[in-house]
């Protein structure tokens, strides 16, 4: 039986009457004179507070996404919709999450800042994991598995069926991690909402949208679990800049998929080549757009290239990525310049 959304909430969490800001009090009339928020009248539009729950975004978003409105979460990165799960779900000192091993670092520094116990389930030699292993590190007081599919550092797509498993098996929450989705062939779990109430389904602008700067992230759930994300929220967490800057985005959605072709090819294009350098051991497997790869020596080589004036990421001291480099697909002419660098790189 699963656990209803009552019991996977905190108390306090639960029983919170949510802060009323001042441009909640008002939806349903046509005003023109603003007196409610204390700001200052001019230097419009900066001077008034951003609508809080991003509906323009939103109405966008859930049109090219198929999801409704009320099942969307936007906040600052996908970082804060990981950190909401922790405060609203998971009671200091007592509960506990489960994640995979090597994952995205942000899931274990944000259970560590809010005093949760984050439990690692080691992947196997091919970056997969069973839901059987998963779910025997896990106990009465877990709140939630963390699954980054593509997986961040490794690049792979993590098993469907041992996922699909997972969301039929536990009785809390999967947050389900697709930054880098665009770029696989796996199709989004967005579209398993009414099937697996339980699952959170994280997605960002940081990546296939080229938005990073901007910091806006994606969280897809039941109305309940995002009303709840709502309600504990900082009130306009998502600034003006940022929800106009997603709305012309979104107005070129076609262009965005011509980013993500393109990548996809070059990507193709540049591990043919990185495969036939002298210092490269072996290529892993990638969905996304970074590849992980085992090279001779992993920490000499990215010192070597930071001296280029290259930067990739060193994986070394990660599990499983020993003498491993992680490289993002870049422009051509960005991709040439590392293997130029690499060709003429001596042992």
């Amino acid at each position: 039986m699963k656990k209803s959304l009552k019991q996977l909430t905190r108390p306090n969490v639960w029983r919170l009457k949510p802060y009323s800001s001042a441009r909640d009090e008002y939806k349903g009339v046509t005003a023109s004179v603003f007196l409610d928020a204390n700001e200052n009248p001019y230097n419009a539009p900066f001077n008034r507070y951003p609508d809080p729950l991003q509906e323009s975004v939103k109405a966008k978003l859930s049109r090219i996404k198929g999801v409704p409105a009320d099942r969307i979460f936007l906040g600052n990165g996908s970082d804060e919709a990981i950190d909401l799960v922790f405060r609203a779900f998971c009671e200091p000192r007592v509960d506990n999450v489960v994640a995979i091993d090597p994952t995205y670092g942000m899931y274990q520094v944000c259970a560590e800042v809010n005093d949760v116990e984050y439990r690692k389930v080691l992947l196997d030699e091919h970056f997969q994991v069973t839901a059987e292993r998963l779910l025997a590190a896990t106990d009465a007081h877990t709140k939630a598995i963390f699954l980054c599919s593509p997986n961040n550092p490794t690049g792979n797509d993590l098993s469907r069926k041992e996922m699909e498993r997972l969301l039929q098996e536990f009785d809390g929450l999967i947050v389900m991690d697709e930054a880098y989705n665009d770029f696989s062939e796996a199709p989004s779990f967005t579209q398993e909402l009414e099937r697996y109430p339980n699952i959170i389904v994280l997605q960002t602008f940081s990546k296939a949208w080229g938005c990073a700067a901007i910091r806006l992230g994606m969280a897809f759930a039941s109305a309940d679990i995002i009303a709840i994300f709502n309600k504990i929220k900082y009130p306009y967490n998502v600034n003006l800049l940022t929800q106009r800057q997603a709305l012309e985005m979104l107005e070129e959605y076609d262009r965005i998929g011509q980013w993500i072709d393109t990548l996809k090819e070059e990507r193709t294009r540049l591990l043919e080549r990185f495969a036939q350098l002298p210092c490269t051991l072996r290529i892993f497997d990638t969905a996304a757009n970074f590849f992980l790869a085992r090279m001779t020596d992993a920490p000499r080589i990215y010192n070597y290239l930071v001296g280029e004036g290259i930067i990739v990421r060193n994986r070394h001291n990660v599990s499983l990525c020993a003498n491993c480099l992680r490289v993002t697909i870049g422009t051509p002419d960005e991709n040439r310049e590392l293997l130029r660098a690499l060709e003429a790189y001596k042992e």
